[in-house]
């Protein structure tokens, strides 16, 4: 038992001994420095020192960006951004879905790859022979078309703008006038002019002839700001050399609903004015005889 306490305090005063450390040269010997130490101040110091780098460590992974790199580190902030960018990854993989359609569609009837009336089936209506033989007014006929469009309209809205909706024949469709103004230009599909110019007061606003998608919306160097609706029946409608456009593409718009603001830009627009085109089946159609203006100059 004796032996025991004398070994103890003989540990202690071992740990208290000084020391000196001398640094010298490894070849002259000549005495760089000399240090005064014992093994409880070098202990302490070591244990000091690695207590400091383990806190110091704690304290950078808890409150830099560094605690992201940690396995298995998520924060409820980051799922809901995952779900975030889940989200619009989706929305935009629904509208490129969507502008593809738009463009496919656009480019088969631009190069005549359509469905034509010789090739689907028409739909034939028969009419009941009535007692009363009654010649229907203009407004009358005006109000069946619109309806009928609405119809068309809401079934391209359902079953998708690729399916073919029932044909009617351009004599049956009605064609709201896009501008109230003066045909300055005719048609001359030999002059490579294949609408027709509308002059009207600035600022005019330019109206869809009938209800449609809007396939083309954007500026280029020779029509300036040019809009395309497609409607129903194969037939596509174009408003070039506006000065705003007030519809993107794939929006939905109404007969006689405003689509751009009348303009002078373009290269090929030599003042204020609308050119007009009208194509149906991949081919030009003249607008003036089906589209009623306020006057025509001959």
């Amino acid at each position: 038992m004796d032996y025991e306490n004398k070994e103890q305090p003989k540990a202690i005063e071992k740990l208290r001994q000084i020391y000196r450390l001398v640094v010298m040269h490894d070849e002259t010997f000549e005495e760089v420095g000399s240090y005064r130490l014992n093994l409880m101040s070098l202990l302490l110091t070591i244990g000091a020192a690695i207590l400091c780098t383990v806190v110091l460590t704690v304290l950078l992974f808890s409150y830099t960006p560094l605690k992201k790199l940690m396995p298995g580190y998520k924060t409820a902030l980051e799922h809901k951004q995952v779900y975030l960018l889940h989200q619009q990854i989706e929305e935009m993989e629904q509208q490129l879905a969507s502008q593809k359609l738009y463009t496919d569609n656009f480019r088969k009837i631009l190069v005549g790859q359509v469905e034509t009336e010789d090739s689907i089936n028409t739909y034939i209506v028969e009419t009941p022979d009535t007692i009363l033989d009654v010649e229907r007014i203009e407004e009358d006929e005006a109000l069946r078309q619109e309806l009928a469009m609405d119809k068309l309209a809401a079934e391209d809205r359902i079953a998708g703008v690729n399916v073919a909706p029932r044909i009617l024949s351009l004599d049956q469709m009605h064609f709201f006038p896009p501008v109230d103004g003066t045909i300055s230009e005719g048609y001359k599909p030999d002059q490579k002019h294949y609408g027709v110019d509308v002059m009207a007061p600035k600022n005019t606003p330019i109206k869809s002839i009938m209800d449609g998608f809007v396939i083309l919306s954007n500026q280029t160097l020779e029509t300036g700001n040019t809009i395309a609706i497609q409607h129903s029946n194969n037939l596509i409608s174009f408003y070039k050399h506006n000065s705003i456009l007030l519809k993107k593409t794939g929006d939905y718009v109404r007969s006689g609903e405003a689509v751009a603001i009348i303009g002078n830009s373009g290269t090929l627009s030599s003042g204020p004015h609308l050119h007009f085109e009208l194509w149906h089946n991949g081919r030009t159609l003249n607008p003036a005889d089906y589209v009623q203006f306020s006057s025509i100059k001959e």
